[in-house]
């Protein structure tokens, strides 16, 4: 597999959470389950399903961040310099405005909230690039044009 690109914040709070459903969420779902299971015929019963479903969901999110931090490369310290990288904050310009973008590993995306993964096509077009530099992305709403201005 190949190795996973991740900030320190995104390894720790995957660490975190692998750490919570391990803690309180499996054994939750376990208890919950076994009681659902005691309520007698299970080809009737929703709260065993519901319960199953619950207990199934969490031991998949469990297997995948143990499969996402065994395969992690994190960039352990980023320092603010002339290049673009991951856990770079970056500040571009398009059509006069400024709007800033962090350009995070591909598993602590979160576009809502600026944070753009290097594999997204904002993110592809920026790494390695400098202050100065502009770049054409192409999005579903079309070509936008960013020039950078700074980087964090």
């Amino acid at each position: 597999m190949t190795k996973i690109q991740l900030t320190q914040k995104g390894f720790n709070d995957l660490q975190l959470e692998l750490e919570d459903l391990l803690i309180n969420k499996k054994p939750k779902a376990i208890d919950r389950l076994t009681k659902a299971r005691s309520m007698g015929d299970l080809s009737e019963n929703s709260e065993y399903t519901a319960a199953k479903e619950e207990r199934e969901f969490v031991e998949g999110r469990i297997k995948e961040i143990q499969a996402i931090l065994d395969n992690a490369e994190v960039n352990l310290v980023y320092k603010a310099g002339n290049q673009i990288e991951i856990g770079s904050t970056v500040v571009v310009e398009t059509n006069g405005e400024k709007d800033s973008f962090q350009i995070v590993g591909e598993f602590e995306a979160d576009p809502m909230n600026k944070k753009l993964s290097q594999n997204s096509p904002i993110g592809q077009a920026l790494i390695d690039k400098k202050v100065g530099d502009q770049v054409e992305v192409n999005i579903p709403a079309g070509k936008v044009q960013y020039k950078i201005v700074d980087i964090k």
